[in-house]
C-alpha cells in the first residue's frame, strides 16, 4: 500500500467537503517566505532504502554533536550527565510499547510511573500538586495562562523581558486566537532584572504575571517580591523553569509565592538529540487543581483495599463536555516523564544538589576565565549555569566563526531576537557538570583568536 493512497478525485472531494479551492488554501495562514516552492533541495524525489541510508548517515556526518566539542550551548536546553541505565530502562517493551492510561485496570504501571513523576515535580516544584506532564515547556506555559485567566476571568497577561522568546511567541501565537492581552517587553544587557517594570505593569485587570526564573539571561528575579505584588492587584504569578537543575540550589518557586509553575524536563533524563522530544512539567496550588489542563493520576485502594491508582482528573475534550475542558492538550508525553523520574530517582535529592552546585561551579569558572580576554563583559551579577556577555562583534559571527575552530561558544541574542540591533552583541554561554577545564580554555582560546 502507497503512503498516500489518495486520487485526484479523492483528494477534490475533501477539498469541496471543506470549502477549499485547491490545497493552498488549506496553507493560507503560513507566510510564503516559510514554504518551499518546491522540492527540498540536494535530496532526489525517489531512492532505494539502501541509498537513502548512505545519504542520511553522510548528512548526519556534518553535524557537530554536544559530546564531540566544548559546549557552552543552553539557552532553553541543556546537557547533563544522563546515566546510560534511563535509557536502558525506559527501552523495557512495557514501558516504550505502552501508550496512554485510558484503562486503570490494565495501566497500573503506567499511571503509578506517572503518579511518582507527579510527586517528583511538586516536589521540586514546590507546588501542591503536578499534572502528568504536558507537551514542552512554551506550551506549558500558554496552559498556565489560559488557566489563570479561568481563575481571575481577566483577559490581561503581563510578561517579564526575562521569559524565554520562544516561550513568549507561542504565547503571541495563542492569544490570536483567544483574545487575551500580552504585555511584553524586550530584555536589556544590564545586570538588574526588571522587576520593576513587570511590577509598574500590573493592574486591576491583569490575570497573571509571567516571569523565568532563572531568567533568559541567567538573572535571578526577585519572586516573593513580585508574588507579593501581583496577588494584591488579583492577579497570579506564573513562574518559568527552563533549567530544573537550578532548583537543586535555588528555592522552589512555590515557596517563594507561585501560583502556577511550569517549565522544560528536557535537562533531566531527556537529552538533547538535535531538539526534541521534550516534556512540559506543570505543578500549581491544590485549589487551582480543577483547572490545571492535562491528566491527573491519583492513588487509591481498590475493593479488596489493595493499592491501586487512577485517572483523578483528566479535565480534556475527550472526557467531558467542550464547553467544560480546560484544554485541548490530548495526552501527556508519557516515555520523557519516564526518564525525568527515572534519573531523578538515581539522583534523589542529595545528587540533584550535587549536580546543581557541580554546575555552578563550572559557570563561575567559566565566566572568570571569559572576564580575562580582551573586549569581553560579564553581564550578570547574579546566575545558576547561564550568564550573559558582550561581544564588541556580532555575537552571530563570533558563533560561526567558534563553531568553525570546534567550540560550540553560546546562543548569540541575535538569533534570539532578530532585529534588535542592542542586542546584537549579547551572548548566552551555559556551562554544566559536562564542562572541564580544557573545555573552557579552549572556549578561551578560541574566542582571543575570533575577536583579535
Amino acid at each position: 500500500m502507497r503512503y498516500l493512497p489518495l486520487n485526484d478525485a479523492d483528494r477534490a472531494a475533501m477539498l469541496e467537503r471543506v470549502g477549499a479551492g485547491s490545497i493552498e488554501d488549506l496553507f493560507v495562514d503560513v507566510p510564503a517566505e516559510a514554504r518551499l516552492a518546491g522540492p527540498v533541495p540536494g535530496l532526489p524525489m525517489h531512492a532505494s532504502e539502501m541509498a537513502v541510508e548512505r545519504h542520511m548517515a553522510r548528512l548526519s556526518g556534518e553535524s557537530l554533536t554536544a559530546g564531540e566539542a566544548p559546549f557552552f550551548l543552553g539557552a532553553g536546553a541543556y546537557r547533563h550527565h544522563v546515566p546510560a541505565s534511563v535509557d536502558h530502562l525506559i527501552q523495557r517493551g512495557e514501558f516504550l510499547t505502552a501508550y496512554t492510561p485510558y484503562q486503570p485496570e490494565i495501566a497500573q504501571g503506567t499511571l503509578q510511573v506517572l503518579f511518582e513523576f507527579q510527586t517528583q515535580v511538586a516536589r521540586l516544584f514546590g507546588t501542591d500538586v503536578a499534572n502528568a506532564s504536558l507537551y514542552d515547556g512554551s506550551t506549558a506555559c500558554w496552559e498556565a495562562i489560559t488557566m489563570a485567566g479561568r481563575v481571575t476571568k481577566r483577559k490581561k497577561a503581563v510578561l517579564s523581558g526575562g521569559v524565554h522568546p520562544h516561550y513568549v511567541e507561542t504565547a503571541r501565537t495563542m492569544a490570536k486566537f483567544t483574545g487575551d492581552t500580552l504585555v511584553t517587553r524586550q530584555p536589556e544587557l544590564v545586570a538588574a532584572s526588571d522587576d520593576d517594570a513587570v511590577i509598574a505593569d500590573i493592574d486591576g485587570e491583569t490575570a497573571c504575571v509571567v516571569v523565568q526564573y532563572p531568567d533568559v539571561l541567567g538573572r535571578i528575579p526577585d519572586v516573593a517580591r513580585i508574588a507579593q505584588a501581583a496577588q494584591a492587584k488579583g492577579a497570579l504569578l506564573i513562574v518559568v523553569v527552563t533549567e530544573p537543575v537550578a532548583l537543586g540550589l535555588l528555592e522552589s518557586p512555590g515557596a517563594l509565592g507561585a501560583d502556577i509553575v511550569v517549565g522544560e524536563g528536557q535537562s533531566l533524563g531527556v537529552g538533547l538529540q538535535f531538539g526534541g522530544p521534550y516534556l512540559g512539567l506543570f505543578g500549581c496550588r491544590e485549589k487551582y487543581v480543577r483547572q490545571m489542563p492535562g491528566r491527573l493520576c491519583g492513588e487509591t485502594l481498590d475493593a479488596d483495599g489493595k493499592r491501586g491508582f487512577v485517572l483523578t482528573l483528566s479535565t480534556r475534550e475527550q472526557h467531558i463536555r467542550r464547553e467544560k475542558a480546560t484544554s485541548n492538550i490530548c495526552t501527556n508525553s508519557g516515555l520523557c516523564a519516564l526518564a525525568f523520574s527515572i534519573h531523578m530517582t538515581l539522583l534523589g535529592g542529595k545528587g540533584l544538589e550535587k549536580m546543581a552546585k557541580l554546575s555552578r561551579i563550572r559557570a563561575a569558572q567559566t565566566a572568570q576565565a571569559l572576564a580575562k580576554v580582551p573586549g569581553v563583559k560579564i553581564v550578570n551579577d547574579s546566575y545558576f549555569n547561564e550568564f550573559a556577555v558582550v561581544l564588541p562583534k556580532d555575537a552571530r559571527a563570533v558563533v560561526r566563526s567558534l563553531a568553525d575552530k570546534g567550540v560550540l561558544g553560546g546562543v548569540s541574542l541575535g538569533r534570539l531576537y532578530p532585529g534588535a540591533e542592542a542586542l546584537s552583541g549579547g551572548l548566552l554561554v551555559t556551562a554544566t557538570e559536562c564542562t572541564t577545564a580544557d573545555d573552557i580554555a579552549a572556549l578561551v582560546s578560541a574566542l582571543e583568536e575570533v575577536l583579535a
